[in-house]
């Protein structure tokens, strides 16, 4: 499978690029080992300790640097964290009309063939829904859907032009990352930029100090020293402010598409509530799984005759109330504008993205706690803004059983 972009000129740079940042690596490691350390620092000053050290931590940045970038690369182009594809789009694909390609607005054939959410009540991956307590949904109750997909998307999944296909957490397309950077490569990338960024200090600094020391002595200029710095102070100041920037994620627990628009950004929860409970005039509510058309579910209960309720709980139910204790009765709620579901507070969210030890956090070796996906409660941890919204509405803090006791059973 392929993972490249859709785009020609994407995919050139991409393939380019690593070999300019190899380049621009060796002609580095030259300035650095052979004419600062070596020739200035060792042969010109004995300056023998100075040099070491600057030797240590230069193939120390160095090291850990090619080492996230390489897991970087490797995971964005074996694993980007793509949304499956639904059989609609599978078998659209694979006709003598499908594309992965963009649409062209004016080709009608290159168009989506359907734009409209399945309609059917037991349309696939619709279960991986309401099986959680919450997750993000459309004014109607059900999830969010890609026409260019042809399915659900999860929490938090947008579509990316450039691979045509949607992606978990996506954050953005980066060609001297490789390509998609998401929710599975985030916590590498961040790790790439910061060590390129520390990697480029030190070419900064060995360079910057000899020249100054060259021209102060009158030893005129060396042109590989200027040229050293200029290679490290453009990428110096770029991996910084990418590092910056990724850092305000991590801590606020967006990604770069969260933040369009985030401070009017209103987020419509699907949140579980008891079986069989009505709307009110603050919410309306919705039942999974959906009801086919001219049907509805039995809540499994009846009067006793005293006028009480009697709950439904032997093992021994009959067909129909027994198929009653997989529904689930959804609230449909609003988050105030600027609102993020997902904050969780700066120390949970770090952990939340870069793990939850300081192997996690300097190393490249485990994926980001968030991509797991094994939680009931929601695709992704959610902080206090969604026990707010449930009191906001009436609603308890946290979900409750249904009235008979029994919920997915």
């Amino acid at each position: 499978m392929s993972f490249e972009s859709t785009k020609a000129a994407s995919r050139w740079v991409t393939r380019v690029i690593p070999v300019i940042l190899a380049v621009a690596v060796g002609y580095a490691t030259y300035v650095t080992v052979a004419r600062v350390c070596v020739d200035y620092l060792i042969h010109d000053r004995q300056q023998n300790g100075s040099a070491v050290t600057v030797l240590v931590l230069y193939f120390l940045f160095m090291f850990l640097m090619i080492a996230t970038y390489l897991r970087t690369i490797v995971t964005i182009n074996t694993d980007p964290g793509l949304v499956p594809l639904g059989p609609l789009a599978v078998s659209r694909r694979g006709s003598r009309y499908g594309s992965d390609k963009a649409h062209r607005a004016d080709d009608l054939e290159g168009q989506p063939y359907f734009m409209a959410p399945d309609s059917n009540p037991d349309s696939p991956g619709l279960e991986q829904f309401y099986t959680k307590d919450v997750f993000i949904c459309e004014t109607d109750g059900r999830p969010k859907w890609c026409s260019e997909c042809c399915n659900w998307k999860p929490d938090r999944a947008h579509h990316s032009s450039e691979l045509n296909r949607c992606v978990l957490r996506m954050d953005h397309y980066c060609p001297w990352a490789g390509g998609m950077v998401g929710e599975n490569s985030f916590k590498f990338f961040v790790q790439f930029t910061t060590y390129t960024a520390c990697y480029c200090g030190i070419v900064l600094g060995a360079a910057g100090s000899s020249l100054t020391k060259q021209m102060n002595s009158g030893d005129g200029v060396d042109g590989f020293l200027v040229g050293a710095l200029g290679l490290g102070g453009f990428f110096g100041l770029f991996t910084f402010m990418m590092t910056i920037t990724s850092l305000r994620y991590v801590l606020l627990n967006m990604t770069n598409v969260d933040l369009l628009g985030s401070r009017t950004k209103v987020y419509q929860l699907a949140v579980r509530i008891p079986r069989g409970s009505e709307g009110t005039d603050s919410y309306h509510v919705i039942n999974y799984p959906l009801a086919r058309p001219g049907s509805s579910y039995s809540t499994n209960q009846h009067n006793n005759g005293n006028g009480a309720v009697a709950r439904v709980n032997s093992p021994n139910l009959g067909r129909e109330a027994r198929d009653s204790l997989a529904h689930r009765t959804f609230a449909i709620l609003r988050t105030e504008a600027g609102e993020n579901p997902w904050d969780l507070g700066y120390w949970e969210n770090w952990k939340e993205v870069m793990g939850t030890n300081l192997i996690d956090w300097l190393f490249p070796i485990r994926r980001s706690p968030c991509t797991k996906h094994d939680r009931n409660e929601s695709f992704y941890r959610m902080g206090k803004i969604v026990n707010e919204v449930r009191v906001r509405h009436g609603l308890a803090q946290e979900p409750a059983a249904g009235p008979d006791g029994l919920e997915m059973r």
